[in-house]
């Protein structure tokens, strides 16, 4: 066992792999202890967080001490059922987060991008009338 452990943390890992995890469809009544016991198998926790606004019920944070921990954990407990919920369990991703936008702020950047290199949008349009 020592020697397959050792062979782990040995690997690469894949860059999108980190110490935190998020993890959706939880049940709304889960408290923090339930979380520890269910995420604490697979290694020391620095902290869970659990959404508790209207928007982030249901969903949660968990900040592993080690980043092998975490991925085991990741690939443990992606599907685990908890209370009729399966989990989904996901690598933290800041970049994911961020990049919702609401319309008006896409259609603002669709026109810098188009202004930049002196397309007008309609180019498309008129091919297909042309033809």
């Amino acid at each position: 066992m020592a020697a397959a452990a050792a062979r782990a943390r040995n690997q690469r890992l894949p860059p999108e792999v980190n110490r935190i995890l998020f993890v959706r469809n939880l049940p709304f009544n889960i408290s923090s202890e339930e979380m520890y016991d269910i995420f604490g198998k697979y290694g020391p926790i620095r902290q869970i967080r659990i959404g508790t606004n209207k928007d982030t019920r249901g969903t949660a944070y968990v900040v592993y001490e080690d980043i092998y921990d975490a991925k085991v954990a990741c690939d443990h407990l992606s599907g685990f059922n908890v209370a009729n919920r399966y989990l989904i369990v996901l690598y933290y991703s800041p970049n994911r987060i961020n990049k919702k936008l609401s319309t008006k702020e896409q259609e603002e950047q669709l026109r810098k991008v188009q202004a930049k290199y002196g397309v007008d949008g309609e180019q498309h349009s008129r091919q297909q009338t042309k033809q």
